[in-house]
């Protein structure tokens, strides 16, 4: 059986998908128990036609998949799959290596290896720097923290990777009030605990008060300290101020680690690079490659200055795996730099993608997705009832929509609850809520390859038909 019949069946459902993406609904359409019903099945004794259980599974799902790789979907920073890097994924599963070492894959560990070249050039990043490719940025926290601690504690005398944790001096996280959640569960997987976080006070954008940071490492000036700063703050798409919140961490021998899952790609463009002034000043970076470079799930990136601090995480000691046990001397063992043993060529969209788009292709997206955004914002906020929270510094805004005859705020929040209710249900395009300094708020993000000017105009008409409705029926809870 050679497989091409089925490989050429799932070819055609995946276009047609695509075909179909910018004319579906945007959000799932299909409550939980249906999808539960369409798809769950005794356990089969015997095995069924794998052609059958291809249409089966695509008919089963329907009603499920959100459109979140098309062009209106605005609900968290997520891209849309360029069709090169679906291709390569697609080779990827279909060579299907262990990209571990040099020596089950050389093909894909110096994929890896001139990948991670070209994306510390593009983000701005030392060229020294070590790398990993991850899941995402939580596994790019995970990574770079671990880092940080074994560097924080090799310089106090302990060997954390051999000893651990227990009696060894405590670490704390500095960070913004406002950082995402990824952060914390870093933490906690680290073993550090979330008692080790101290948020730092922000400023009405969401970036770190300098004055607070100076006054929060003058207060503990022997403890070892990780400062985590944002490239992009979520709701605001903000910038820390790198270049002085560096000077400073580093005077009282701090770590500082850099959360920049989307804004890291403002280096790409000539336009938006200067809000990343100073960010090649810090220790450790996190990006992610399925959000602005648009390559499919999962693909992240970190990045240490320390190569040693990251390769002391991870690096067996035992030869079994080494590069001389490959016959190939001068090349990178990637699992030295991972926290996985076996994984898939994660690097192999990412060249693909990035051969493709070129600097200035990506440069191109990164500025249309932020011309997009603000005229977004702008439109919504000009529409009746509506007001901006937060006008986009990049790619993402805040709006909140207003109750008639009404000064108070819960008025105000649950009635911005029922338009993005009503605006996910037709389906044109999808936002989600979010809570920003106590108010409701509906986040716009931008980061998709396919979004275009129509798709803002169509966007634009469905929040106004949505506030239409609204107006008829204000006081009915969230979800009518």
């Amino acid at each position: 059986m050679d497989g091409s019949r089925i490989l050429s069946q799932a070819t055609a459902h995946a276009v047609a998908f695509l075909k179909g993406l910018a004319h579906r609904d945007v959000g799932a359409t299909a409550r939980a128990g249906e999808l539960r019903d369409s798809l769950e099945r005794s356990l089969p004794e015997l095995g069924t036609r794998a052609e059958q259980v291809l249409d089966e599974l695509v008919h089963d799902v329907e009603g499920g998949i959100v459109a979140s790789t098309g062009p209106r979907f605005f609900g968290w920073v997520m891209g849309g799959a360029l069709p090169v890097a679906l291709a390569a994924d697609w080779l990827t599963s279909t060579w299907d290596q262990n990209a571990a070492v040099y020596a089950t894959s050389p093909a894909e560990a110096l994929i890896e290896e001139v990948t991670g070249g070209w994306l510390k050039e593009l983000l701005g990043l030392p060229p020294q720097a070590s790398f990993a490719f991850v899941t995402g940025c939580q596994m790019a926290h995970t990574t770079a923290l671990a880092a940080a601690r074994h560097r924080l504690l090799s310089d106090r005398d302990w060997n954390v990777e051999t000893k651990g944790q227990a009696g060894a001096p405590p670490l704390r996280i500095l960070t913004s009030e406002d950082r995402h959640a990824s952060i914390n569960r870093a933490v906690r997987l680290l073993g550090l605990g979330t008692d080790a976080i101290e948020p730092l006070s922000c400023d009405e954008k969401g970036r770190i008060q300098l004055a607070a940071l100076e006054d929060a490492l003058q207060k503990s000036p022997s403890r070892p300290t990780v400062l985590c700063l944002q490239a992009g703050e979520l709701n605001t798409g903000a910038y820390d101020r790198f270049r002085q919140a560096c000077t400073i961490a580093h005077a009282a021998r701090a770590w500082v680690h850099v959360d920049g899952a989307f804004g890291l790609w403002a280096a790409a463009s000539e336009k938006y690079r200067h809000l990343t002034d100073g960010v090649e000043l810090a220790d450790s970076w996190a990006a992610d490659g399925h959000k602005w470079l648009n390559v499919p799930y999962d693909s992240g990136f970190v990045f240490v200055a320390d190569p040693a601090a990251h390769q002391a995480v991870f690096a067996e000691q035992t030869g079994h795996a080494s590069p001389t046990a490959s016959g190939a001397q001068d090349t990178r063992n990637q699992m030295d730099w991972n926290p996985e043993w076996s994984r898939r060529g994660r690097a192999v969209p990412v060249y693909a993608a990035i051969r493709t788009l070129g600097r200035s292709g990506i440069a191109e997206i990164v500025e249309r997705n932020c011309a997009h955004a603000t005229r977004l914002v702008n439109e919504i906020g000009n529409l009746p009832g509506a007001e901006i929270l937060a006008e986009p510094i990049i790619n993402q805004g805040l709006v909140r929509f207003r109750a008639a005859n009404s000064d108070h705020d819960g008025d105000h929040d649950a009635h911005t609850d029922r338009v993005i209710a009503r605006i996910q249900s037709d389906g044109v395009a999808w936002f989600g809520p979010v809570t920003w300094c106590g108010k409701r708020a509906m986040r716009i993000s931008l980061s998709n390859w396919r979004t275009t000017d129509a798709d803002i105009d169509l966007t634009v008409a469905s929040i106004k038909a949505a506030l239409a409705h609204c107006d008829w029926v204000q006081g009915s809870p969230p979800g009518f």
